[in-house]
């Protein structure tokens, strides 16, 4: 995991960069606190897969819990 401030949005070839380095979400603060967070697609959709699996897992395991 990585913080950055607001003002190193400004370098758009370095954010770029460090989101496929991290290969996980960057998080941008303003003021010392979080305001954004930054990630390369390919996460991105990784993740929304891994989600998408686990909620059709648990809708399963809800299914045939109750038997049907």
């Amino acid at each position: 995991m990585r913080i950055i401030p607001m003002r190193d949005l400004r370098d758009t070839v370095k954010i770029e960069e460090l989101c496929v380095r991290e290969q996980g979400p960057v998080y941008v603060t303003k003021n010392g606190y979080g305001r954004l967070v930054v990630m390369d697609i390919d996460y991105y959709e990784k993740t929304q897969q891994q989600l998408e699996d686990a909620q059709l897992h648990l809708k399963w395991h809800l299914y045939v819990k109750k038997g049907r």
